[in-house]
């Protein structure tokens, strides 16, 4: 248990409802005591009456206070044992919302490396069904241990203390039950962690799919990703199945021992009951203990494989956990983006692919500059922009904000100071207003619609039935490309932050839109650093100065009639697009 180990912290955090809830569980278990103690004293005073020791009135009247005492002992057991899972069961609840949190708070400080190697429904199915199964071992297990624990000593202490000879007898076929459940516990655990492993499988399988099933049905391939999800759904029937045949032993080992104690006590207890060692009640006692102790025995089987489920997702949970991000905020102290960027010889080479994207690239922006970046594709265009908002950090070179070194600025105040529109407009299944309010919680509807009359989206919107209140499906496929990409942009304008990187997002839009977009941009940037990516010449002509870039390395920096002046990339590209336009 030694990944379970992790949560003992939320324990200590709830070890006052735990120890309330222990105390109970206790109270609850010695109340279910009384009730065969009781049975076993009727039983003799039934017996007394029929051998003519006492009376019926004295029969009548033990039977009175017996059978008072057991219904008061089974409503009082009843009802402490309700209180024992409001306490306990609540506090795994607690435990599991403060670890699906943890995980989360987790999942968003990682790297962007970590999900380049790590599929989301991997990373969803381990914040659910994992978190999950450690439910059940903080609550149900935990439980039914303390239940079974508190029985066995109250029960079997009270057995050896009434017939000493029987207990042993009674209890004997215990500890081979409790290597069957050891050797059981073993195989379990294995195969639980197969079972987490294929459902993770099946998870990522099927939340690709349905992200993709524009293309599955555009390529008229369902049949075959039917076949291929049948296969891997095969697989994960069969892990279950084996996992299940190991838990099925379970049960009818149990009922087996329980069986021969039950045997063992009628046995040796009719025997010493025949030479007046022990009462007949004794007799009848010690079967209602036996089989009372039934349900706790195959609990530990039933908690044991719940445990070790347990384990082996805390294990898989804890995997991601000890891993560190790569970017790490190295200030706490905070500080104001003016936005002045400066890169001297920066190199830099993806962990993942081990390919260098930018080579001693050096450039300089300034505050109400526009600065362009242009490149065919895998240039590095993008790669700029990533380093610039501390996605990834620098291999060599030096980057510098306001003449500091990025890495020893805050890194949640260098990202605030940013608005990012990424090369793929990525937009939430909300409505369109909220998808704009992301970047700014408390922007008013007046802002809103400013915005997006900037990125010339707005007439667009109120062209939906439900106009900004237009729920989105996933990933923004209501919308066509050019609308998500001026969504994106709305969203990142209305943050009025102090730079704006703009990644290639207006790729999908007309010339005529492209220029309205530019032209409000140009007017919205005056004070502020404004970087433009893109392959075409039309989207970045108006810049301050333009960068190019080749194979990571800058070929060319200048303003537009500048490199229109010298031979070489720019002016080819120029060209070539000029042509392409007229024709």
């Amino acid at each position: 248990m030694k990944e379970l180990a992790y949560i003992n912290k939320y324990f200590v955090t709830y070890s006052g409802r735990l120890i309330v809830g222990l105390l109970i569980t206790a109270v609850a278990t010695i109340f279910r005591i009384v009730v065969p103690a009781k049975i076993g004293d009727a039983v003799d005073s039934i017996k007394q009456y029929i051998t003519g020791e006492s009376s019926y009135a004295t029969l009548k009247s033990d039977l009175a206070m017996d059978i008072a005492l057991i219904i008061g002992a089974a409503l009082l057991s009843g009802f402490f044992t309700f209180l024992m899972r409001q306490t306990i069961i609540v506090v795994s609840r607690y435990i599991e919302y403060d670890l699906k949190n943890e995980v989360f708070r987790h999942y968003e400080r990682l790297s962007l490396n970590f999900y380049k190697s790590n599929r989301t429904g991997d990373l969803m199915n381990r914040i659910s069904e994992d978190v999950s199964k450690i439910r059940m071992y903080a609550g149900p297990a935990l439980m039914y241990s303390t239940t079974t624990v508190t029985l066995f000593v109250v029960a079997i202490s009270y057995m050896l203390y009434t017939a000493p000879i029987l207990t042993l007898y009674a209890v004997g076929p215990l500890p081979f039950l409790s290597i069957g459940i050891y050797k059981l516990s073993i195989a379990i655990h294995k195969r639980s962690a197969i079972v987490q492993k294929y459902l993770s499988q099946l998870t990522t399988f099927t939340q690709e799919r349905f992200s993709g099933i524009s293309v599955i049905k555009a390529y008229g391939l369902e049949h075959r990703s039917q076949q291929e999800f049948v296969t891997l759904a095969n697989h994960s029937k069969d892990k279950n199945i084996d996992l299940t045949q190991v838990q099925a032993l379970f049960f009818p080992l149990m009922i087996l021992l329980i069986g021969l104690s039950n045997i063992l006590v009628i046995y040796v207890g009719g025997n010493q009951y025949i030479q007046g060692e022990i009462d007949f009640g004794t007799i009848v006692e010690f079967l209602i203990y036996v089989n009372m102790l039934t349900w706790p025995v195959a609990i530990v089987g039933w908690v044991s494989s719940m445990v070790q489920q347990a384990e082996a997702s805390q294990g898989r949970i804890n995997e991601f956990l000890k891993q560190e991000p790569q970017i790490i905020n190295h200030s706490q102290e905070r500080q104001q983006v003016k936005g002045v960027i400066d890169f001297d010889q920066v190199s830099f080479t993806y962990p993942d692919t081990k390919i260098q994207a930018l080579n001693k690239v050096s450039f300089t922006v300034n505050p109400g500059e526009t600065f362009a970046i242009i490149g065919h594709t895998g240039s590095g265009k993008s790669t700029l922009l990533e380093l610039i908002a501390r996605l990834y950090d620098i291999d060599s070179g030096a980057y510098t904000m306001d003449g500091i070194a990025a890495k020893t600025i805050n890194l949640y105040d260098l990202r605030n100071a940013i608005g990012y529109v990424p090369q793929d407009a990525f937009l939430f299944s909300e409505s369109i207003l909220d998808n704009i309010k992301f970047g700014k919680a408390d922007a008013t509807q007046e802002e809103i619609e400013s915005v997006a009359k900037r990125a010339v989206v707005h007439d667009n919107i109120m062209g939906f039935k439900k106009g900004y209140d237009t729920v989105l499906g996933e990933r923004g496929i209501t919308l066509s490309g050019g609308q998500k990409q001026r969504v994106s942009i709305a969203r990142a304008l209305i943050k009025d932050a102090q730079i704006l990187l703009l990644d290639d997002c207006l790729s999908a839009v007309d010339t005529e839109t492209e220029e309205a977009i530019l032209s409000n941009l140009l007017a919205y940037g005056k004070d502020k650093t404004t970087i433009i990516v893109s392959h075409r010449v039309s989207t970045v002509k108006n810049a301050d100065r333009i960068l190019v870039l080749d194979h990571g390395t800058v070929i060319q920096q200048g303003s537009h009639n500048e490199l229109l002046n010298v031979p070489g990339y720019y002016k080819k590209l120029y060209e070539k697009q000029l042509v392409e336009k007229e024709m």
